[in-house]
Formats: C-alpha cells, structure tokens, sequence
C-alpha cells in the first residue's frame, strides 16, 4: 500500500490511479483513492475523473456516481470532462434518462459544452434506439452554437439507417457539403451498409458509384456485407455490379 514516505502528492497518486484504472484493477484504484484522505491529501478534478472513468469503463455506474457527488461537497466543481466521462459510462450501460438531465443541468449552469459531449449523448441515444430524442438533440446544436463535425453526422445517419430512415438517412448526406461539412469514407460506408442491410442493393449502389467517385473504398464490414449477398442462393444482380465496381477500384483482391 501507499505511505507516506513513498507517495507525498496528489499527483503521483493520481498516476497511481490511472494505471490501475487502464489494468482494470479498480478496486486497488479506489484503495490509492481511500488513502490520500487518510494522508490528508486532497484528490484534484484529474483524480475524480480518472477514478469515474475507470469506474464507468467496467459499467460500475452506481460506484460512479459517488466520487461525481462527493467532489462537488468537497467543494470541486466538475468539469467539462467530469460531464463527458459519466456521460459515455451512462449512455454505454443503456441508461439514458440521467444523461439527458446531466445535459439540461449543464446548459443550466452555462457550462461551455463541446461538441464531444453532445457526440457521446446523440451516441448513445441512437444505440438504445431512441432516434427521435437524438434527432431533436442534433436539430437544437446550432442554435446552441455548437456545429455538428463528420463524426455528429455520421452517428446519426448510422442511428438513421438501423431503425430504417433510409431517406432521412441520405438527406443528411446530401445536407452535409452545405453545412461545410464534408462526408468523408466512413459517412459513405455506413450508409452503404444501411441501404445494404434494408435490401436495397440498386439505391446501394448508387452511392458506391459516388463514393469510388470522390476516391474513398469500402471498408471491411462493407466488403463482407457484400460477399455475404453474393453467397445467397438467390443472387441480386447489383450485388453482381457491386463487386465488379469494387473490384476494378480496389488495388488488393478483395474477392
């Protein structure tokens, strides 16, 4: 254990903490933290955010929200940082409705939120299938100032795309070049896989054909989605095309 001839600051111990949290030793993390108050050391916000984090990444929400509550009576105000580390824990453990109120509390107090904040909500409202709640957060950024990226957009037209949106899905691409946004592989990829998914191996292809145009490939779960076509007993002659198009853009041989 920690001594006090061998640790004397904050931190050191909270290196301590952050590599048991990254081993995944949480319980030797939360012994490190138990004793700096023995040793009269006071944790920093880089200490509770590194012990939320590690708490939050093994879904130990409930153990989360201790040290989230016990830095603000000990008269530390949580970050920006502090909001987003038990933002992503929430939302990845499907409980959804404390992120919402963590997110009205934060505007509440005016705290400058960034766009990464609002990515893991929008994020996880989409996983748990809830599109309209992350569609009304996404429509509201710009009136808050914040501007959506290539990462806001390609969430949602994933989001989109899995509950069967495919229109809406597009119409945010189509949305993204006028936004100054530009789509990038990935946008192209996700809602190939979408359209792929929905069986709709013509509007597919379609899209690919713009892709291979602005120089992007599909990636491997976009290829394997497609041979996966190409191995039915019935095949989809654009699924044919597909491949070909691929094919002759591809420099490795995918098939």
């Amino acid at each position: 254990m920690v001594s006090k001839g061998s640790i004397i600051d904050v931190h050191s111990c909270s290196i301590l903490i952050n590599g048991y949290c990254k081993s995944k030793m949480i319980d030797q993390a939360n012994k490190i933290f138990k004793e700096m108050h023995r040793m009269e050391l006071s944790p920093d916000t880089v200490t509770y955010n590194t012990l939320v984090d590690g708490l939050c990444k093994l879904g130990r929400i409930q153990e989360a929200e201790k040290p989230f509550s016990q830095m603000q009576v000990c008269g530390l105000l949580p970050d920006v940082q502090t909001y987003a580390v038990l933002l992503d824990g929430l939302c990845n453990n499907q409980q959804l409705s404390t992120p919402v109120e963590l997110l009205r509390e934060m505007e509440a107090n005016r705290m400058e939120l960034n766009l990464v904040v609002y990515n893991v909500v929008i994020e996880g409202l989409c996983k748990a299938g809830k599109i309209e709640s992350a569609i009304v957060l996404f429509s509201g950024l710009s009136s808050k100032g914040v501007q959506p990226d290539v990462r806001t957009y390609n969430i949602m037209i994933g989001g989109l795309c899995h509950q069967g949106l495919l229109v809406e899905a597009e119409k945010l691409l189509r949305e993204m070049e006028g936004k100054g946004c530009s789509p990038n592989g990935c946008t192209y990829n996700i809602i190939i896989r979408g359209l792929l998914n929905n069986n709709k191996t013509l509007w597919a292809l379609e899209v690919i054909q713009e892709m291979v145009k602005w120089g992007f490939s599909a990636d491997a779960s976009t290829v394997k989605l497609i041979v996966g076509l190409l191995s039915k007993d019935e095949v989809d002659l654009n699924a044919i095309k597909l491949r070909e198009l691929l094919y002759r853009k591809m420099p490795a041989p995918m098939w």
